[in-house]
């Protein structure tokens, strides 16, 4: 009764079948999925969502939540009545009612009941076993004899005959049991090796999706970024449009005043000089001698200080032609200074997008899950042959750069010596040209016996200052052809820079004799330091 009222709750309400991927409501109900789906499908046009059980509402369409426990719950009672199901043997001699066999004679090939089991033939040779249907199985085609071996030379099971006197003679063999228990012990060691793939399996899955989610962290935090940063600059822009237009209004106002005064100037004298020429006039038109003679000199209309006069009025006409720029040519500056820090932000790549590629490591070198590490290892990483693989002690970054200013940080552990820099991805994979460094193809700052050198095609330039920092900072500007390698110490310290014409992409690349090299942070607004 107990377990018919168990399994009564294993039924979905909705189909009223056993659940299937059972979800649950908030108001605490189950249902399949698929069903409590439909419900919900039903329910969008009316934009009212209710709990088929209990009836009540959801503003919005719930969100289904899985219910591991009751999944569980009926998976397992499933599988135990399963089991009861396709195990139910019964006895062969209960004719009249079917009894549950607690036994099976291989002789007999008969499964018998607790009550016949008790009046059957104790003689050795009726071998009892668990409950089985398939009992001709267990015993050998030729012979009909009990399959009591196993023949290890031909992997079969075989009865006592087939050893003795069949085509299994003279074969090595052992009893089931034994035979049985050592590829048990074969299997679980198979298993094991099994589990531990599988763990590392789960190990490198979860890596990626932590590496999934840091990108995914990144990549909103820099849309955030940006998107602060294009606001600031919208604002700066209004900003500067308003002084700019506002600087222009004051020197119109200035000059409308300006303009003003000197038109009311230029009246004034326009005014004086017509009346000189209506007094000039009368004097021209009398026709006494004496008159005309007796008034005053009129000869010299403008004197040189009216001339001057005129000159700083037209000097003035002149200079008003041209409106004062000073101001907005400067405002233009600070816009191109927003503009190169914006592209200071936006395009200058940081160690981020440095990864190694372990195509092109060499077999004495281990590279981490996350790779970012470069380690010497004396153990043989038997990776597959490739034509991109270095032969001793390298690799290169997957991703080369075209254009634009990189950079990238270098962490060294350990005393052992080290080459970090960049290369051409044509540089040669085998032989004594193959050294970063020994080449045209890559340019490298070296470690060796605790000297620090830069070296270009064989060229080596020994540094004359000791450098103390185990990082170091590598700083590529594409389009300038430079190459400059810096100390991290405070304050940072320029070592070194190749000047070239770059004619491929540029892959990072390292070299490590012992110990190991790790590619670390650092600011993304990378400025070249002075």
């Amino acid at each position: 009764m107990a377990s018919a009222d168990l399994r009564a709750e294993l039924d979905c309400s909705i189909c009223l079948q056993t659940y299937t991927d059972p979800v649950m409501l908030r108001c605490g109900h189950n249902f399949c999925r698929v069903c409590i789906d439909c419900v919900l499908d039903t329910q969008d046009e009316s934009g009212v969502y209710s709990c088929p059980g209990c009836r009540e509402e959801f503003q919005e369409r719930p969100a289904l939540m899985r219910n591991l426990a009751l999944r569980n719950i009926m998976e397992n009672l499933l599988v135990t009545e399963h089991k009861e199901t396709e195990t139910g043997i019964l006895c062969t001699y209960c004719v009249d009612s079917p009894v549950p066999a607690v036994k099976s004679c291989l002789h007999c090939e008969a499964s018998l009941c607790e009550k016949h089991l008790r009046v059957h033939s104790k003689s050795s040779e009726h071998v009892l076993s668990d409950p089985d249907t398939s009992l001709e199985n267990r015993k050998c085609s030729v012979h009909k004899k009990i399959l009591e071996y196993y023949c290890t030379e031909d992997s079969a099971c075989i009865c006592v005959s087939c050893s003795l006197a069949g085509e299994h003679q003279g074969h090595r063999v052992e009893m089931l049991d034994e035979a049985s228990e050592k590829k048990k012990k074969k299997l679980q060691h198979v298993l094991r090796k099994l589990t531990a793939k599988r763990q590392k399996t789960e190990e490198r899955v979860q890596n990626l999706e932590e590496r999934w989610r840091k990108a995914q962290e990144k990549a909103s935090g820099e849309a955030e970024r940006v998107t602060a940063l294009f606001t600031d600059l919208r604002r700066r822009l209004d900003d500067l449009e308003k002084r700019v237009l506002s600087e222009i209004s004051r020197q119109e106002m200035e000059e409308s005043l300006s303009f003003s005064s000197r038109i009311q100037k230029l009246e004034i004298k326009k005014d004086e000089l017509s009346g000189r020429m209506r007094h000039i006039e009368e004097i021209c038109n009398m026709t006494d001698p004496l008159t005309v003679l007796q008034e005053p000199d009129t000869g010299d209309l403008c004197d040189p200080e009216e001339e001057g006069g005129d000159e700083d009025i037209n000097r003035c006409l002149h200079d008003v032609d041209d409106l004062d720029v000073a101001v907005i040519s400067d405002t233009f500056h600070t816009l191109c200074d927003i503009i190169t820090d914006i592209r200071r932000g936006i395009y200058v790549e940081g160690p981020g997008d440095i990864l190694l590629d372990v195509n092109t490591a060499a077999n004495n070198v281990l590279i981490s899950d996350d790779l970012k590490t470069a380690t010497c290892t004396q153990y043989n990483q038997n990776r597959p042959e490739r034509a991109e693989r270095f032969q001793n002690y390298q690799v290169m970054s997957s991703r080369g750069f075209t254009s634009g200013r990189h950079y990238w940080d270098v962490e060294s552990s350990g005393p052992g010596g080290w080459r970090v820099g960049m290369c051409y991805p044509s540089i040669h994979r085998r032989g004594d040209q193959s050294y970063i460094g020994d080449n045209n193809k890559s340019w490298i700052l070296r470690r060796y016996n605790n000297q620090y050198s830069v070296i270009h095609d064989g060229k080596e330039i020994r540094l004359p200052d000791k450098i103390s920092s185990d990082r170091v900072r590598i700083c590529l500007d594409y389009e300038a052809g430079q190459l400059s390698f810096y100390e991290l110490c405070d304050p940072i310290r320029h070592l070194h820079t190749f000047t070239a014409t770059f004619t491929e992409p540029l892959h990072a690349a390292l070299s490590v004799w012992s110990g190991s090299i790790k590619i670390s942070g650092g600011s993304r607004n990378w400025v070249k330091p002075s």
